[in-house]
């Protein structure tokens, strides 16, 4: 995190809402649907489906819940102007920023959720991974995730060894009925391939992972030795900052919660996730795929972040849309056009908010590496 205020304000969730909370600013009540929760740049790119199709869809719901919209627009627009001052573009370019976000966001509102492929227009940062996404097979995510191409998990800095009782536990979980399923319904295998567990190790991955259970498998689906190898990321799911709705009826179980939001609002990757218990916790298990990629962000010109804004916040309208009816959507438009400036053209509530939070997060991150350099030092 003390890498760059990009990387600070990536895992700083709790601190997102925390200043919601004790904001005086007013923001729309949106209507109560299944939102990120974390809705940054880096938790959005490509994800395939079952079938290995691609699309960019939302990456990571740890955060989910059935709440209000308005927050993960304000998340996306703190994110993208984050990403403005680490690029040193002028303050009115994020001002422009903001404004093409809102306009993505209520131009995908506005389409056609009867169409099955979305049709907007991508950048030519987004096409290209895409296109990169799309050629990518097994060996390079080994080699991405695990730095090998062998069938085992590489012990180390990042994957740490199980104790007896942890791989027990952990092949016990992986035996069900309803994991083999889980992984032989994707990429067209058979489905009723034999499903044998090659390794596991605890895994240390990101900052929203720490202090959690975490852990890779690696398994064979088809044939002994000659069937194909596929990596599993099995993560507790944990209570979400995001606050939810007012009587909004969602699963007590973390991990379902996570599945039910990951189907709502991103398909390709709610198809390819199912909840389970592991030592008395509920874990979320994912296949991930090689065609799954974060999109990253580290110096962008004025007309890529414009664009890039449109497009993602479009990413968003569409998981967001997609649960609402034509009247509702309509409702949430009209609502959205209100408290304009002659001078900016988006809602003045968008603005204030991420003002508000650069300025927090910029204080916050500078002391946060005080602390990490002296801490360093010791």
């Amino acid at each position: 995190m003390a890498r760059s205020a990009q990387a600070y304000v990536r895992g700083t969730t709790v601190q997102f809402y925390k200043w919601l909370e004790e904001s005086s600013g007013k923001l729309p009540a949106g209507p109560p649907v299944w939102i990120c929760g974390d809705c940054h740049v880096g938790n959005q790119g490509p994800l395939a489906d079952a079938k290995g199709r691609v699309a960019i869809q939302i990456r990571d719901l740890d955060q989910t819940v059935i709440g209000n919209p308005a927050h993960d627009i304000i998340r996306l627009g703190l994110s993208m102007a984050s990403a403005a001052r680490g690029s040193d573009l002028p303050g009115v370019t994020t001002a422009k920023i903001l404004e093409q976000l809102i306009s993505g966001y209520q131009t995908s509102l506005r389409a056609d959720f009867d169409m099955p492929h979305d049709k907007s227009h991508r950048p030519p940062a987004i096409q290209q991974l895409l296109v990169s996404a799309i050629r990518r097979r097994w060996r390079h995510l080994a080699l991405e995730r695990l730095e090998t191409v062998k069938p085992k998990l590489p012990l180390g800095k990042r994957f740490w060894a199980l104790g007896k009782m942890e791989r027990s536990k952990l092949a016990e979980l992986l035996k069900q009925e309803a994991v083999r399923k889980l992984v032989t319904t994707l990429q067209e295998r058979d489905d009723d391939a034999p499903v044998e567990l090659v390794d596991a190790a605890y895994w240390i991955k990101g900052c929203s992972s720490l202090g959690r259970l975490r852990y890779a498998a690696m398994l064979r689906v088809g044939k002994l030795r000659t069937g194909s190898l596929c990596l599993l990321d099995i993560k507790e799911a944990t209570k979400s900052a995001a606050p939810r709705a007012a009587e909004a009826a969602m699963p007590k179980d973390n991990a379902m919660r996570v599945v039910n939001g990951a189907k709502a609002l991103s398909p390709n990757v709610g198809e390819r996730m199912m909840a389970g218990r592991l030592l008395d916790t509920a874990v979320v298990i994912r296949e991930l795929m090689p065609q799954d990629l974060k999109i990253e962000v580290d110096r962008l010109n004025r007309e890529e972040a414009m664009s890039l804004a449109f497009y993602l916040a479009g990413v968003v309208g569409r998981a967001h849309g997609r649960q609402m009816d034509r009247a509702t959507r309509n409702s949430w438009l009209s609502e959205l056009a209100r408290a304009r400036t002659v001078s900016l053209d988006a809602p003045s509530w968008l603005w204030s908010s991420v003002v508000e939070l650069i300025s927090i997060h910029e204080a916050a991150y500078l002391e946060h590496c005080r602390r990490f350099a002296l801490a360093e030092a010791a």
